[in-house]
């Protein structure tokens, strides 16, 4: 086991004789009072000499203190969160959070601190659970495949085709994948027989292996707090029988009795199992010392939580997305043993477990009489909080203090940090050492370690050195000397970034319309296999079945079945609402396209002008990234996820290329795009350009200035903030320093855009909710420059946007993966009712979180907030509209940024950017009326920590909605996983028709060909007008790629057995169908060979299947088909000679010029008339070298190896 960072520091702050003192107590109960800094150094000291349990008030802290002890103790310290939800409420914990406390109460003997939150503390847990063990896998031991996946099942895991999600697992023939709770990855178990011969991660976005990473063994612990066994089964349905009169409860235990575990079915915990409910300090060892840290605090908090979760019951809080049901509480069903417990009972059960109880108090709150407490009077290390004066200050002093031969830490979570402060100390003539784990600090130097810590102290009596003087040891953190709250960075891994294609199952439901480039629009029914004859040989194919519209009236729908090699001439449809289906060969589809395609061609003509003008102009050439660019990119607090990576690495592609860039960014709300803006607004910088960040509301103007500020400290970069809060003098001021070139950054409202701003050099412009600026903003931008670099970012683009960046007018980058942590956002639409509304905000405020009530209308506000006074009389309510007068509105919501204020009742001005961590709970009032981005703009504010938000849509009780807001209310219901932005915005598509999206001329031509052919025809018209302007004579075809028919007796298929789940087979179907060369089918073959096992014979016959495919394109056929007892190649255009050589190599085969067609026999495996005919493999060689012998295209060998001389086949009649 690694030494942990600060385990030396720790030895030696130890030896100070207040903390020995303290030690003498072990065993005791003891009341302290002490600086918060001291609680660390304090605790870590006491887990040397006995098992502790550290109780907080909140969860912050307690994640502050478990991330600081385990600096210091490293892995037997571990964090016991409680679930997010009350224990009476109808929705399941998170899972990882299930898990992790699984894992802590697995691991009980071996931990040495565990932290928990007050919340964690008061809620009873079940003393054993059959299932929390959790299920050990290892490389090279062997276990039975059936009964891993059995207790996979019984542990709550959910079995999907594809693992995305923390608590699902997914089976391939010998493969499974698993996602356990309590990791940041899914594992991939592979068996040989009953032998495990490989675990390893995999990510999620692609299902790719991750190489770099060794795991060799796993713990897999349960998904639901409690696995359902035989005997919880029986229970529940005995009680299901009991209480007929509750359909919600019935059906939960219904569930719950088939095996089922049900969302909530945590509520009834205590009436399913027999085991006792128990507090966490039953369950320890004999000799722990429970710490209350703040017990004043914490008694308040668990007074809170007991009264909440009584008004819940109450309320009847109902999660049903449309009419709600009565509270789960029924008369006679017992589950008072799961409330949360009071803070003198929990003492009671301390007491009667025989564990030592210490309190932490801060200094002068005694929690017991003076003479029984212990005072740790510590002084706290100096603390500039950057303050110019006082840094300098503090470096006089430890200068003085290292040549007197005194100890220092110095103590940041960041790689940047410690570099920098290196180099700021050497000028300062101090002598610096970076610590390697656990070192201990030397005298006469300032020791750096890279930890996380906020806890900076000054230890007045350590152990002295040898032959050294006795000198205090002084302890500052990165928190003091900048006054930056720093995340926990230190234990962020850095993810292998690396990425391959994405993996989008093409998920076609029956009734689905899909597009088919030369049949138009028809219906998806099915996927079918289908046995071929073709004379006398058999072979298996999979199809897909489309619907046509009857080619006769009052006919049959015609059927038309799609073979899996010509899946890329599929698209599904998006645009109107329902399209006619067209009828197969008809002249409609043609005509329908053909006026699409003149359409496209005038749009493409325009958009390509402003391309060229805008390939023609330089840009500049912005250098390679500095070390400064990494310095502060390292210290970036969250770990940036893979799409974040490659979207930065874009971005900094399109600065360093001579063409300037024009990139838009989509990502869903809170997906981490400031963070793409601010890294390369600083590489702007960095070669001495200026940067424009525009932004919609003057609200995210002071926001986005504050990011950009915080994350640049340290740096010589000036930021102004420039929106209708900005004074005149300080305007003018601003535009000065724009003008001499003295402002690197300005973040500034449409201000920006007024003339008469005038710019030293402009190097890049970032435009962030693109969806907010009109047309003539956007005009005026480009007007700025034409060669300066345009940076968009939008979480919900208008298709315009989509169209232009699909044509490749702009470049696109997508992030999708939602960060580390996130929970969905759990989004409830029903009645207003008071009693509801009051109980929301209460939970919100037991979490110390905050909550946004929108209220759009400017007219009864204020009456408003007096009633959620009434209603919730402990919070502080505030208002903030767009009518206000600028200070207050600034002071307002910067009150509700610094937390002053708990509510804020507002109209939509929130709906852009503004990012609150701590506002957790939104609720709309007369949600009915709003559009559906804005409601999905307004669920994005809220959710954006680690703790789990909730969104009410509300609308007047016994309101009629239309059938459009209804539509909108419940999709916005559905979609509420993460990243959900590009689904709803699609989903606006269809519901608004594409009519007002591209302007009037194109809508009529969308809704007539869908969404995907219509971006790929403005593509093609692009390209054409591209190879015009390059002097190359264009393609100008009327159809669209060629379909090559390949109907040749070969046995090619995916079979079941390999790939289960019918949309993954259609994924790989897909991608097939797609390959242009054997370097993407190698792709293919590895991501099969790694997400599904190796691969079977069918499947590599497909893939000569394809190869021949890729030989019949280069060689202009589109036809290989069987006629009898020949073959036919069609189309063919033969000179003479040719038509010489055909004779000589094929004798029996026959020219048709007429018909463009070559009949050849069909080849036998050897030259009797008795000879079985050729199939599968050496068929399909046989074709490719007929190809390569009479159409001068390079030999290729079907089954993929380097071309050689295959073995000669005859044919003769």
């Amino acid at each position: 086991m690694a030494t942990p960072m600060l385990a030396g520091l720790l030895k030696v702050a130890a030896s100070d004789p207040k903390l020995k003192g303290m030690i003498s107590h072990v065993g005791d109960d003891l009341h302290i009072t002490g600086l918060d800094q001291s609680r660390p150094w304090a605790l870590g000291t006491l887990a040397h000499h006995a098992p502790v349990l550290v109780v907080t008030a909140t969860s912050r802290e307690a994640e502050d203190l478990t991330a600081e002890l385990t600096a210091m103790l490293g892995e037997k310290v571990a964090m016991f969160p409680a679930w997010e939800t009350l224990p009476h409420e109808r929705l399941s914990p998170g899972v990882d959070i299930i898990g992790r406390r699984a894992e802590v109460l697995h691991n009980l003997d071996s931990l040495q601190v565990i932290v928990t939150a007050a919340r964690g503390l008061s809620q009873p847990i079940l003393q054993e659970v059959e299932g929390r063990a959790p299920v050990h896998l290892e490389e090279d031991h062997e276990y039975d495949f059936d009964a891993v996946v059995r207790e996979l099942e019984f542990r709550a895991y959910k079995h999907v085709d594809m693992v995305a999600k923390r608590g699902e697992y997914a089976t391939r023939g010998g493969i499974i994948d698993i996602f356990p709770t309590t990791l940041d990855y899914p594992v991939r178990v592979e068996f040989w027989g009953d032998e495990i011969t490989d675990i390893r991660q995999f990510s999620v976005a692609d299902q790719r292996t991750i190489p770099e990473i060794e795991v060799g063994r796993v713990d897999i612990f349960p998904a639901r707090e409690l696995p359902i066994t035989d005997a919880i089964a029986k229970r529940a349905a005995d009680l299901a029988v009991k209480h007929p009169g509750n359909p919600a409860l019935v059906e939960l235990l219904t569930k719950v009795s088939e095996h089922i575990p049900a969302e909530g079915m945590e509520a009834l915990l205590p009436a399913l199992s027999d085991a006792p409910m128990i507090t966490l300090p039953e369950i320890l060892r004999p000799t722990t010392h429970v710490v209350m840290v703040g017990p004043e605090k914490i008694r308040r908090r668990v007074a809170d939580l007991e009264k909440t979760d009584a008004e819940f019951l109450a309320a009847g809080w109902e999660a049903a997305a449309m009419g709600a049901d009565g509270p789960l509480a029924t008369e006679g069903l017992d589950t008072e043993a799961s409330s949360y417990r009071s803070y003198e009972s929990l003492e009671v059960s301390i007491s009667e477990s025989g564990l030592p109880l210490w309190t932490f108090s801060p200094p002068g709150m005694l929690a017991a009489p003076e003479e029984e407490t212990l005072p740790l009077e510590f002084e706290p290390g100096p603390t500039p909080r950057g303050n110019i004066e006082e840094i300098d200050a503090m470096m006089a002093q430890l200068l003085a203090h290292t040549n007197a031969g005194g100890r220092a830490a110095f103590i940041a979570p960041a790689q940047g940090a410690i570099k920098r402060m290196v180099d700021r100390f050497a000028e300062k003539g101090i002598r610096t050492k970076v610590a390697t784990p656990g070192w201990e600090p030397t005298a006469g130097e300032v020791t750096l370690y890279q930890a996380l810590s906020h806890a900076g102290l000054v230890f007045p009596k350590v152990k002295k050195p040898k032959d050294a003087e006795a000198l205090p040891l002084v302890v500052v953190t990165e928190t003091d000397l900048t006054g930056n709250r720093v995340g926990d960075i230190a234990e962020a891994k850095r993810r292998p970034a690396k990425r391959r294609n994405k993996v989008d199952p093409l998920a076609l439901k029956q009734g689905d319309f899909v597009v088919h480039e030369t049949h138009g629009i028809g219906k998806f029914l099915k996927m079918a296999e289908r046995t071929i004859q073709s004379g006398d040989e058999t072979s298996r194919r999979e199809y897909i079945v489309l619907e046509y519209a009857p080619s006769k009236r009052g006919q049959p729908a015609d059927q038309l079945w799609v073979p899996m090699d010509s899946l890329d001439l599929l698209s599904k449809y998006t645009g109107g609402e329902s399209p006619h289906l067209s009828k197969m060969g008809g002249s409609d589809w043609k005509n329908t396209k053909k006026k699409a395609r003149a359409a496209v061609r005038e749009i493409a003509g325009e958009l390509v002008e402003l391309y060229a003008k805008r390939q023609a102009a330089p840009g500049h050439q912005f250098s390679p990234d500095n070390p400064w660019q990494a310095e502060m990119e390292d210290n970036f607090p969250f770990v940036e996820t893979e799409d974040q990576m490659l979207a930065i690495e874009a971005v900094k592609q399109d600065m360093e290329s001579t063409v300037p860039m024009d990139r838009v960014v989509v990502g869903d709300v809170g997906y981490g795009k400031t963070e793409v803006a601010i890294r390369a607004a600083f590489k702007a910088v960095q070669d001495g350009m200026q940067v424009a960040l525009l932004v919609p509301t003057t609200l995210l103007a002071q926001q986005h200035f504050d990011t950009f500020s915080e994350r640049m400290t340290g740096f010589p970069v000036k930021i102004e903030v420039l929106s209708r809060f900005t004074s005149k003098k300080e305007a003018k001021d601003i535009f000065k320093g724009l003008a001499d070139g003295s402002v690197d950054i300005v973040v500034g409202t449409h201000r920006l855009l007024q003339t008469g701003v005038h710019w030293k050099n402009l190097g890049l412009i970032v435009v962030d909710e693109e969806q907010r600026f009109g047309v003539e903003h956007k005009e005026h931008i480009k007007a700025l420059k034409a060669s300066v670099d345009v940076l968009t970012m939008s979480a919900t683009p208008i298709p315009r946007t989509l169209e232009m960046s699909m044509a490749g007018i702009r470049e696109m980058s997508t992030i999708l993966t939602p960060p580390e942590d996130r929970h969905p956002v759990l989004t409830y639409v029903g009645a207003y009712e008071d009693k509801q509304v009051a109980a929301a905000i209460r939970r919100e405020l037991l979490r110390d979180g905050q909550t946004f009530f929108i209220h759009n209308k400017v007219s009864d506000i204020e009456k408003k907030a007096r009633e959620l006074r009434d209603l919730v009389p402990e919070a502080r309510v505030v208002v903030a509209h767009g009518q206000m007068n600028e200070d207050v509105l600034e002071q307002t919501v910067q009150g509700f940024w610094d937390r002053e204020y708990d509510v804020l009742v507002c109209t939509t001005i929130v709906e852009t950017g503004l990012d609150i961590a701590n506002a957790n709970t939104l609720i709309v009032e007369n949600a009915h009326h709003m559009g559906l981005s804005q409601l999905h703009q307004l669920r994005g504010r809220v959710g954006r920590s680690r703790e789990r938000g909730y969104a009410y849509f509300l609308y007047p009780k016994g309101a009629t909605l239309t059938e459009t807001s209804y539509d909108r209310l419940a999709t916005i219901a559905q979609n509420n996983d993460l990243g959900a932005g590009m689904a709803v915005a699609m989903k606006d598509l269809e519901m608004r028709g594409a009519g007002n999206v591209l302007g009037a001329q194109q809508s009529g031509h969308i809704a007539g060909v869908g969404f995907d052919l219509y971006v790929r025809l403005v593509g093609e018209a692009v390209e054409t007008f591209k190879s015009l302007a390059r002097g190359e004579a264009p393609t100008v075809t009327d159809e669209g790629p060629k379909e090559i028919r390949i109907d040749l007796p070969v046995d090619a298929h995916i079979p079941e057995a390999y790939i289960d789940s019918e949309r993954l087979r259609l994924e790989v179907y897909r991608k097939l169908a797609a390959s242009q060369n054997n370097d993407d089918l190698k792709a293919v073959i590895e991501e099969m060979e790694d997400r599904f096992g190796p691969l079977p014979q069918e499947v590599l016959r497909l893939l000569s299947v394809a190869r021949l495919r890729h030989q019949a394109r280069r060689a202009g056929i589109s036809d290989i088909t069987v006629q009898g007892t020949r073959i036919k190649f069609h189309p063919v255009e033969l000179p003479d000679s040719k038509q010489v050589r055909l004779k000589r190599l094929y004798p029996g085969s026959s020219f048709r010029a007429a018909a463009k067609a070559i009949n050849v026999p069909f080849p036998k495996a050897g030259r009797n008339v008795t000879s079985p005919k050729l199939r599968d493999e050496e068929l399909i060689q046989w074709a490719a070298d007929f190809l390569s012998a009479l159409f001068d295209v390079q030999p290729i060998n079907v089954s993929g190896e380097e071309a050689g001389a295959g073995s000669v086949i005859s044919v003769g009649e």
